[in-house]
């Protein structure tokens, strides 16, 4: 049977178009480059830091405001007129040094008097003794006179020290807060009339919870922090209050800050920080390091060398401070830890570790 030309010539075609396909075929799976590599994720950028050993502390956080070590409201002592103001506000006085002064000549005539008196009354106790010692007075005599004399000679120390009070001086050094009265005011004995402040050093007051008690100490470093500018100041622990308040279940603790910027005043708020535990070999990660997601706190650890990959693993966080975290378990020292751009990677995820500059600092939200 002859075959037509025709249908020899479509067979051919057909063969041929089948042919192309088992040719084509090895060429799209083989490893060409720029092919897709189905189901791998090219490698992270990534910045690294060693797991370390150091000191960590916990901290007491409380806010307080600074008060004057001392503090007294003046008061006159004597009544009279004010002759002169020898001290005005924001003065810096010394301990004993006038501040203001009250008429005083009433006060010093009558020490005049009291004086003659005495001197009268001396006189007659000694004519007394010599006469005593004669035996031309009686004893009762001799024993008036002595009596009459000591009355003298008391009356005059007061009449002096009343005088004294005409200048009233400051208790301790200080600053003058406060003046209250003016030339030429009448004062009574107890009125206030000056307010001094010795603001050398600043106290600031705390309240602890009784469980923290056993890890205070007097004279322990206290850091203080000014909420107006943010400048750190250095305290110290110097009263520990002996009993516990049963309403709050808090101690007392007065902290002294002995230096300070000179636009600080008494009633400025401070925040308080007191190490209440301190781990001197704990293990150390920047804290941005850290993950947590769904209750479960975990770190990315950079191994195998050269060609790393991400490894995620779940750590325990001890102690943690604004840049460090400690971690209780989970890595050991030399890991390195990922510290900026952890939040999208995935465990086995290749890693490409950033040097130098554009490794840069750790990202304050953990570099995203």
């Amino acid at each position: 049977m002859r075959i037509p030309v025709w249908l020899l010539v479509l067979s051919c075609l057909g063969a041929a178009g089948c042919g192309g396909d088992r040719d084509a075929a090895p060429a799209a799976s083989a490893g060409i480059p720029g092919a897709s590599q189905p189901g791998g994720r090219p490698p992270a950028p990534v910045a690294v830091m060693p797991v370390t050993v150091g000191p960590i502390a916990s901290y007491y956080n409380a806010t307080a405001s600074l008060e004057a070590q001392k503090q007294a409201e003046v008061l006159a002592r004597v009544e009279g007129v004010v002759a002169a103001i020898l001290a005005e506000e924001g003065d810096q006085v010394v301990q004993g040094a006038p501040l203001l002064r009250i008429e005083n000549d009433q006060y010093r005539l009558r020490v005049e008097q009291a004086a003659a008196t005495t001197a009268q009354l001396r006189a007659a106790y000694e004519r007394l003794s010599q006469m005593r010692a004669e035996e031309l007075a009686s004893e009762q005599e001799y024993e008036t006179a002595r009596a009459s004399l000591a009355n003298a000679e008391a009356d005059e120390g007061l009449a002096r020290l009343e005088l004294s009070y005409t200048t009233v001086t400051a208790p301790f050094a200080g600053v003058v807060t406060r003046r209250s009265v003016d030339p030429g005011q009448n004062v009574s004995a107890g009125s206030p009339v000056f307010t001094v402040v010795d603001v050398t050093p600043l106290l600031a007051r705390v309240h602890v919870p009784s469980r923290e008690f056993r890890h205070l100490r007097l004279d322990q470093d206290v850091e203080i922090v000014l909420d107006s500018s943010r400048q750190t100041l250095a305290g110290r622990i110097s009263l520990i209050s002996p009993v516990i308040d049963p309403a709050s279940g808090t101690i007392k603790v007065t902290v002294e800050v002995p230096s300070y910027p000179p636009e600080t005043r008494p009633g400025d708020f401070v925040d308080v920080h007191i190490v209440t535990e301190l781990r001197p070999s704990a293990l150390l990660v920047p804290r941005a390091a850290v993950v947590t997601e769904k209750s479960e706190t975990f770190v990315f650890v950079a191994v195998g060398g050269e060609a790393a990959s991400a490894e995620r693993r779940v750590v325990e966080v001890g102690f943690t401070d604004d840049d460090r975290a400690q971690i209780l378990s989970g890595v050991a020292v030399g890991d390195l830890v990922v510290v900026k751009g952890q939040r999208s990677l995935e465990h086995g995820q290749p890693l490409k570790i950033l040097e130098g500059a554009d490794a840069g600092a750790p990202a304050a939200d953990g570099g995203d």
